[in-house]
């Protein structure tokens, strides 16, 4: 598959594709006989992987790393140090969802609450000392 393809078919820039091979978060790709980049299905699979993992948050680094050990010939060891960056980077993955899904509940119930609060307000039967504690809701956690 030619470039133009995979851009359309993965939707990557050729800008970013060029980039992940020159940085080494994908391996090398094959050329044609005119030099042009020629993807094979395990490219695409990079491609995918990489584009999917860096909108998720997972740094180059670990990335990069991840593609240098898949390239060395094929030992336990080392699949077993991928495997390790994979649940490393699913540890943090985790730990960011959590933390946006405990964002996403707080304002959910503040949008909620807004116009009983907002109510409130207006009938001045709040004050600095009746407010609300927010820390101590319990939001879905």
């Amino acid at each position: 598959m030619k470039t133009k393809e995979v851009v359309e078919l993965i939707g990557v820039s050729q800008d970013t594709l060029r980039y992940y091979e020159k940085v080494g978060v994908i391996p090398p790709v094959g050329r044609d006989k005119n030099g042009y980049r020629i993807y094979k299905d395990s490219d695409l699979n990079w491609v995918y992987l990489v584009k999917h993992l860096r909108r998720a948050g997972v740094s180059i680094e670990s990335l990069i790393e991840f593609c240098r050990l898949g390239q060395l010939p094929k030992d336990y060891d080392i699949q077993n140090q991928q495997k390790q960056i994979l649940n490393n980077q699913l540890g943090e993955l985790n730990e960011k969802l959590e933390t946006v899904l405990n964002a996403r509940d707080l304002l959910q119930y503040k949008i909620d609450n807004y116009d009983n609060h907002i109510a409130k307000i207006n009938a001045d039967t709040i004050d600095k000392d009746s407010v609300e504690r927010l820390w101590e809701k319990k939001l879905n956690n």
